[in-house]
């Protein structure tokens, strides 16, 4: 069973997974990111990386966000120095999602922060944060799991489903996936 930081109050059959709060603040973000996040021209990644922080991201140097990447919530993304999100990748992240400085992101690659309890008749959201660590890159189309961390260096093949954590220096893919072999840090 994942850790899970974050499970909602009621049903998800009948209420809000959030607050009236949390949602007009999606709403305005959303506005955002429709007229001046993704229009914006693909060189201007340092436009992007100001749009997010004006919403609570934290975002260090050098990151390269792609117009067409998917953010949920920005108050809820860290992001060090020199990490790569390509376009058509989504993070959705009800709760936090950390990449550390040299992780890639590609396109079309989906960090899924959250999930509903099957189990109760409920059906509640549940969340939990995802980390991925530095010089780490998840491939095109891969899905990353709430609860996961993706070990240093740590590659994930394209369109693997990554529903535990993986470990650093390995080479993982599949689904589910898993370790394939260890490679080591380049010098």
């Amino acid at each position: 069973m994942l850790p899970v930081e974050y499970r909602a109050k009621g049903s998800a059959y009948t209420g809000a997974s959030f607050s009236i709060g949390n949602r007009l603040r999606r709403a305005l973000w959303g506005l955002v990111a429709w007229f001046l996040f993704a229009p914006s021209p693909r060189f201007c990644h340092s436009w992007r990386a100001f749009l997010l922080r004006c919403f609570g991201a934290k975002i260090g140097v050098g990151v390269h966000i792609y117009p067409k990447a998917r953010i949920w919530a920005p108050w809820n993304l860290r992001c060090g120095n020199h990490v790569g999100i390509g376009d058509g990748a989504e993070i959705y992240n009800p709760r936090s999602i950390d990449i550390s400085d040299w992780a890639t992101i590609s396109q079309g690659a989906f960090l899924c922060g959250a999930s509903h309890d099957y189990r109760s008749n409920e059906f509640p959201l549940i969340a939990a944060p995802i980390v991925i660590e530095r010089k780490a890159w998840v491939a095109a189309n891969a899905f990353v799991h709430m609860g996961v961390t993706i070990g240093e260096g740590c590659v994930i093949g394209a369109a693997s489903v990554v529903t535990s954590s993986m470990p650093a220096w390995s080479v993982c893919a599949g689904n589910p996936c898993r370790v394939i072999k260890e490679h080591y840090e380049r010098i």
